[in-house]
């Protein structure tokens, strides 16, 4: 049923772009909002908790799974994804290593688990921020200069999760006048990041990528194998609970949107 609302969420996304009522400079505002804003703060609220030490242990242990599951998918796209167009290659094995774990993943683990949900994932949103602004710069521009410090510490994941992880280390007391901003911000994370999906939805020519075998190989990859792969992975090492199903929705994931912002700004595939 959650599955549902979220897809009615994603059609509205498309009607207003089929009508027009918010165009491509109006939904990259609303991303940029989203992006800075709005998920850090679904980050912290999730972190406004007592401090616990099996609660500590359990997000320690998530990081660890998270790194592990970027590393053998890195591993894998090395593996498997191969072509003459080394352009189209960088594209694809980005796609398939790089999780829409903030877009995707936060509004339905939030509908499904609540603040437990969100908790654990953020832990995975935290270590897809590093790969991604150190190997995931790496991969789709093919030039070592383009990594810095600053990229890597000063986003608005890495920012969130510092801020959230201080509160829950400390217990710091979080007056109503700061918290309830915070809730009001990290209510829209569920609408508006289904919005900007259906909006952008319109923008895909979807017959054509059907046509694309080394793209239907790709998501074969990211869809299927790679999330039962991750559920193996996880189960024999006792993962179980909400940890389990927080982590798996993360790995499951369509590819993240910042695969077509980070193909424009490096001048690969964005069609692709």
């Amino acid at each position: 049923m959650q599955v549902v609302v979220l897809m009615i969420l994603v059609l509205l996304g498309v009607i207003i772009a089929k009508t027009k009522l918010i165009g491509d400079t109006g939904i990259k505002n609303i991303t940029d909002l989203v992006l800075t804003f709005v998920a850090p703060c679904v980050i912290i609220k999730s972190f406004i908790r007592e401090f616990d030490v099996a609660v500590l242990k359990s997000l320690l242990f998530s990081f660890l799974i998270a790194i592990v599951a970027h590393i053998l998918f890195i591993a894998f796209g090395f593996a498997f994804i191969h072509s003459k167009d080394k352009v189209a290659e960088r594209v694809l094995r980005f796609g398939i290593i790089f999780t829409n774990s903030g877009f995707m993943s936060l509004p339905l683990q939030q509908a499904l688990l609540g603040d437990e949900g969100v908790f654990y994932c953020s832990s995975y949103i935290t270590i897809f921020q590093i790969f991604i602004w150190t190997y995931g710069v790496f991969l789709m521009s093919g030039d070592k200069k383009n990594l810095t410090i600053k990229k890597i510490v000063l986003n608005p994941g890495i920012i969130g999760f510092l801020i959230g992880f201080i509160i829950f280390i400390f217990s710091i007391p979080i007056p109503r006048v700061i918290k309830e901003p915070i809730q009001y911000m990290s209510a829209l994370n569920t609408p508006l990041p289904m919005i900007i999906i259906g909006f952008h939805l319109t923008k895909s020519n979807l017959i054509c990528g059907l046509k694309d075998i080394k793209c239907i190989f790709a998501m074969l990859l990211k869809l299927i194998v790679f999330p039962s792969l991750a559920l193996g992975c996880m189960y024999l090492c006792g993962v179980r609970g909400d940890m389990l199903v927080s982590l798996l929705i993360s790995c499951s994931a369509p590819t993240a949107a910042i695969t077509t912002m980070f193909a424009a700004k490096f001048e690969a595939d964005t069609s692709l």
